[in-house]
């Protein structure tokens, strides 16, 4: 595996690669952050010649591994200012891993505005002006990849709103059906990409093979014993599955902790009416299909696919953090207007989580009303094209909230909360509140325990025990996210102990290494290291690990609890 570096701050982009030297052993989010930690000054402005834009496949990407599709994408957030690894799934990280690259590595930035593509094959690495994808959107620019350079490539892009360098673009990969959908959502990171002038990279594993492990029969015994854990599980084997991460809407509404209103109140009155069980049977009624795979290899196949009232592809099946964002956060519950959302913001390049909570803000600002579908979908249309309103709004809530001079803005680090409210699970504020990346529930995942009650119970309605358990899933959290592979696999490794060894046994037995346990809290912990320090001298101190005010203030219904947990509590959690 090696690391592909590609310039653009030469008159004629240059592309060189080299060995992975002092990042040996490190993958996806670990080698990321490793690269951005060591070689970005974090005193640099995102959108300049300085930051680097770095792709990179996990440990396990290209390999026959289950579950090993995830990317990672790392920069300098122009949305926190701090360091950023946003996840995605689609087909790419296995591309990658097949074509031997551990890390696409953008640097520089162009002199002129040209806009630029970049194929990538076994045999070549061509770097090209193309004046005729300028200001594409996703679905389009990938139509027109596919007639260029047919069907058999994995596509990494940006919209529109990645060429506006909005600080919410997200970057998109590509599905099995070489479809936009998976996203590297959060902090900007399609605008860091728009800043290097690149549109799409476009790759091509024609001709090669699955990586191969050095131990093949202990490889393939550890991956089959993976596989057969996730199936079983109740959650991994069934509700995703069936239901799509949707699953959770009727969950988290029924424990009180599904923010509605902009953070008002803990329970969505129409929250039946966008569940994932709705979903599923739309989906189902209409020709798509709830249970489906974003990426080959994927045996949890929660993506699913959806399907207009006339029975046409309208978009992937929307997850649940999308759902409610421009559902119970806005007071809308009209599941086809939210599908559209979620369609316009893959299409434009956004991030759904960021959007969602910023046209909540926009509706708190008085701009349009609670449950104003058709506003939402207009203002979405606005930041597609660039307007003075949609470059408000597509640079995310703290933004709009200034802008509007809005007192209640759910953000951390100025990156916006997802879909559950840290007063009705406290592990989640925590995590929340720490997490190197801003406000993120992937990065500590509290809801496994705090209301699924996999791999134990913590109270969630009790500060006690949070900021152990937020500190030991970020550390998980953070191996998983170098792996390549997806983070539903926690559910069965925290309940399964014979399916947490089969994962580490196929590492083993990939690399001829010998990790143990211990050794993977010690990676996780580097990682997080690499993360902490850069944002550190970024000028980040511990009063950024801290939830906005009114979560301290203002009780949340049905439970009427605030947040708890201490500041000097939150600031030990680092303290390993």
């Amino acid at each position: 595996m090696r690391i592909l570096r590609i310039n653009m701050s030469e008159e004629k982009p240059v592309a060189r690669f080299e060995e992975l030297g002092e990042y040996e052993g490190l993958g996806g989010r670990a080698l990321t952050s490793a690269i951005i930690s060591r070689e970005v000054d974090p005193l640099c402005h995102p959108l300049g010649a300085e930051n680097k834009l770095v792709i990179a496949p996990g440990l396990l990407g290209g390999t026959a591994a289950a579950m090993s599709g995830r990317v990672s994408v790392g920069c300098k957030s122009p949305l926190t200012g701090g360091i950023k690894e946003a996840n995605a799934g689609g087909q790419a990280g296995q591309v990658l891993g097949r074509l031997g690259i551990a890390a696409v590595v953008l640097e520089g930035k162009p002199k002129g505005d040209d806009t630029y593509k970049i194929y990538i094959s076994k045999d070549t690495v061509k770097i090209e002006k193309d004046s005729t994808i300028k200001m594409l959107p996703n679905y389009d620019l990938i139509e027109k990849m596919k007639k260029e350079y047919g069907e058999k490539i994995a596509c990494v892009s940006i919209g529109t709103a990645g060429e506006m360098k909005m600080s919410g673009a997200s970057v998109a990969f590509t599905d099995m059906e070489l479809r936009p959908t998976r996203h590297a959502g959060r902090g900007g990171v399609g605008a860091v990409m728009g800043s290097k002038g690149v549109k799409v990279i476009v790759l091509d594993d024609t001709g090669t093979t699955p990586r191969q492990p050095k131990n093949p029969d202990a490889f393939k015994e550890a991956n089959k014993k993976f596989v057969a854990g996730l199936q079983k599980h109740p959650v991994t084997g069934q509700g995703l599955p069936a239901y799509g991460t949707n699953v959770l809407t009727n969950i988290i509404n029924e424990v009180g902790a599904y923010p509605t209103y902009n953070f008002k109140e803990g329970r969505f009155a129409g929250a039946r009416k966008i569940s994932g069980e709705v979903q599923a049977e739309l989906e189902k009624q209409r020709g798509g299909n709830p249970t489906h795979g974003c990426h080959r290899g994927c045996v949890i196949r929660c993506s699913g696919i959806y399907h207009d009232k006339d029975g046409h592809y309208l978009t992937k099946q929307p997850e649940y953090e999308t759902v409610w964002a421009f559902g119970g956060n806005c007071g809308i519950d009209d599941i086809d207007k939210i599908a559209m959302m979620d369609f316009l913001c893959d299409n434009y390049g956004l991030d759904t989580i960021e959007m969602g909570a910023t046209i909540a803000v926009a509706m708190e600002a008085g701009l349009l009303k609670w449950g104003d579908a058709d506003g939402a979908i207009n203002i979405l249309h606005e930041v597609g094209k660039g307007t003075y309103l949609g470059r408000i709004i597509g640079n995310g809530a703290a933004f709009t909230g200034r802008a509007f001079g809005v007192e209640r803005v759910p953000v951390v680090k100025g990156q916006a909360l997802p879909a559950y409210d840290p007063r009705a699970v406290q592990g989640i504020g925590v995590t929340y509140a720490t997490s190197p990346m801003g406000a993120d529930h992937t990065a500590g995942y509290s809801i496994a325990l705090n209301v699924l009650k996999t791999g134990g119970f913590v109270d969630p309605l009790k500060p006690e025990g949070q900021v152990d358990l937020s500190r030991n899933l970020q550390i998980a959290t953070a191996f998983i996210d170098s792996t390549g592979m997806c983070l539903f696999i926690a559910f069965a490794l925290l309940d399964q102990p014979d399916t947490n060894q089969a994962v580490l046994d196929m590492i083993n037995a990939f690399y001829g290494w010998n990790m143990t346990e211990k050794d993977v809290v010690e990676y996780g912990k580097k990682v997080l290291k690499f993360e902490r320090e850069f944002n550190t001298r970024a000028g980040f101190t511990k009063q950024h690990d801290r939830l906005p005010r009114f979560f301290y203030k203002e009780p949340i219904s049905p439970h009427n609890v605030v947040f708890q947990v201490k500041d000097e509590e939150i600031d030990q959690l680092f303290n390993w």
